[in-house]
């Protein structure tokens, strides 16, 4: 390609509203246009590299025994009526009328569809594994779209559905699709981790998510450096303390704390640790009748450490929250407590409630928490002697640095990612609420047991972005580089040297395999390497008069300080090994 053929539209600025490095790159490289709130024209550069995203994807969804077809993106409201999550998915999910005032939705997945098309035609188990996939278009009405592409409206999704005949199945396609991804993104060059995920409602344990490690991502991946473990701070075990509790050293004790309603004000004030603290937060449970009307409400205290905070999915398998729980309001809290948030605690309640200790918390002694009076705490608390035996112990925390790690193998790091991809086991889920059926061998209809797996292609370029990038621009891997090489010739409009060199080169290098730019339009030089730069393209060859006289060319690689003056003869050489190392 030549540049003169090719558009090439870069900005010096990045609009106002681009927030993120990579949206502001993206706009400046000319690789996106905004249409509306989280719409984007994508331009013939950023093209490239969504295609070379989805050649890699394609290929190994392929190698892994996937079979690829396309569903569409306005789908019938039938199927979705027929799971329940036409009406309980929300306004996320863009709902449509035809002419014919019939039900549409334009969709964020296609779940439905898929398995209305195996309930039609996977008939018998002989016809099973299978798995289909397509790369296809989505839509989710985001309240805020934010951040250019990563958190879009419409956007490209490759989604995987496989289809098993039982779980034991359905766990080895889970394996294939678990190993095709890694593969998939160590092909994309970028640095990641797939760490454990939780699988929700569902429920199993068959759930991965895909991070691209970036300082600006906005998931906290949990590891340890020492042993392979890996999860997201939803999913990461908080281990309980090695050590058994205490005895009581100190007199329970109502203390003045004027002012003072949050853990880390009152050791402030009291000169105590952090740790020595115990917050209270107060949830409640309602019972509904078979009209939708609370007929009981339950109030429950989780305690946790000052130090610590509430993980909102642990706390969602607690036994007696798992149908969902909400923050207590103020006539609750007034009622069982008699005061104010910010003062609560579990001594002297005015009535009982269920009490639910986070482990670190019931091994603790001697320790601070609200007074149930405004300005006051109690210090000197212990379990036994001045409150009972909270009603559950259960991990209720997010884990933070430094903890030990769940396989007994070092302590835990945590470090920022961006999820780009997650394979699920799904079960039965969708096949059960669709009666989607085969025969088995005794010629009896049994639910296929489903996996599902994503991978965000448009999101890949933010990602990689995110991770790959300087003052200067993006920094592509070479794989999805919207052009693995460019050749900047000085002066090739006023130099047939330069020119035919120049020529000589392109020629050699599309003649090797690599998707090189010829870069033609007679820009200045510090324009021309400017844009390139901004662009991201992996490897440089700059032609001059001057060099040619010497025999050499300028070979420079976008993380690179210094050009490497190389002989003309050995430049394409040069450029094709680097690409492939």
């Amino acid at each position: 390609m030549k540049a003169s053929q090719f558009f090439i539209a870069t900005l010096k600025e990045a609009p106002a509203d681009a927030e993120v490095v990579s949206h502001q790159l993206m706009m400046r490289a000319g690789m996106i246009k905004r249409l509306g709130a989280g719409i984007y024209n994508y331009m013939p550069m950023g093209l490239r590299v969504i295609r070379k995203v989805e050649s890699i994807i394609r290929d190994e969804m392929v190698r892994a025994g996937a079979v690829e077809l396309l569903m569409p993106v306005v789908q019938p409201a039938e199927l979705w009526q027929e799971t329940g999550r036409f009406d309980k998915m929300g306004p996320e999910l863009m709902r449509v009328k035809d002419r014919h005032d019939r039900d549409f939705i334009i969709q964020p997945t296609s779940e439905e569809v898929v398995t209305d098309i195996a309930r039609q035609e996977l008939r018998s188990y002989k016809q099973l594994p299978k798995n289909f996939f397509h790369i296809q278009t989505k839509f989710r009405d985001e309240r805020r779209p934010r951040f250019g592409i990563m958190r879009g409206r419409e956007f490209t999704m490759k989604d995987a559905y496989s289809f098993d005949r039982d779980a034991t199945a359905a766990g080895k396609s889970y394996e294939v699709m678990f190993a095709a991804y890694k593969r998939i993104f160590d092909r994309f060059g970028l640095t990641y981790r797939a760490v454990a995920a939780d699988t929700g409602a569902i429920g199993g344990d068959l759930s991965h998510e895909f991070q691209v490690i970036a300082k600006t991502g906005e998931d906290a991946i949990i590891y340890c450096p020492t042993s392979d473990y890996a999860a997201n701070i939803e999913l990461a075990e908080a281990v309980a303390p090695a050590t058994p509790r205490g005895a009581a050293t100190q007199a329970l004790t109502k203390t003045p704390t004027p002012g003072k309603s949050t853990c880390a004000d009152v050791a402030a004030l009291l000169s105590l640790d952090l740790k020595q603290t115990v917050k209270s937060l107060v949830l409640a449970t309602d019972e509904l009748n078979e009209a939708g009307e609370v007929v009981k409400s339950t109030v429950w205290l989780l305690l946790l450490r000052g130090d610590h905070d509430m993980n909102e999915v642990k706390v969602g398998k607690v036994e007696g929250l798992k149908n969902g729980f909400r923050f207590a309001n103020l006539a609750e809290i007034d009622e069982h407590f008699g005061s104010k948030p910010g003062y609560l605690g579990p001594v002297g309640l005015k009535k009982p409630v269920k009490v639910i200790a986070d482990r670190s918390v019931a091994v603790m002694a001697d320790w601070v928490c609200g007074a149930n009076e405004p300005d006051f705490h109690y210090t000197g608390v212990n379990w036994g002697r001045d409150l009972p035996e909270p009603d559950l112990v259960a991990d209720i925390r997010n884990v933070v640095e430094g903890d030990p790690s769940p396989d007994g193998q070092g302590v835990l790091a945590i470090e920022r990612g961006i999820e780009v991809g997650h394979v699920f086991y799904l079960g039965t889920k969708y096949s059960k609420a669709m009666n989607a059926t085969f025969l088995d061998e005794t010629g009896k209809p049994a639910l296929f047991e489903m996996g599902c797996y994503g991978i965000g292609v448009t999101r890949i370029l933010g990602a990689a972005i995110e991770q790959n990038h300087d003052e200067r621009g993006i920094i592509w891997p070479a794989a999805i580089a919207p052009f693995q090489a460019v050749i900047c010739p000085i002066g090739m409009d006023r130099s047939a040297e330069v020119k035919a060199a120049a020529e000589a080169l392109y020629a050699e290098l599309q003649a090797a395999g690599v998707d090189v730019l010829l870069d033609d339009r007679g820009e200045r030089p510090g324009a021309m390497f400017a844009d390139w730069e901004l662009i991201g393209v992996p490897q440089r060859v700059v032609i001059s008069d001057r060099g040619l006289k010497a025999g050499t060319v300028e070979v420079q690689g976008r993380r690179e300080a210094a050009a490497t003056p190389t002989p003309v003869a050995e430049a394409a050489a040069l450029v094709k090994a680097r690409l492939s190392a």
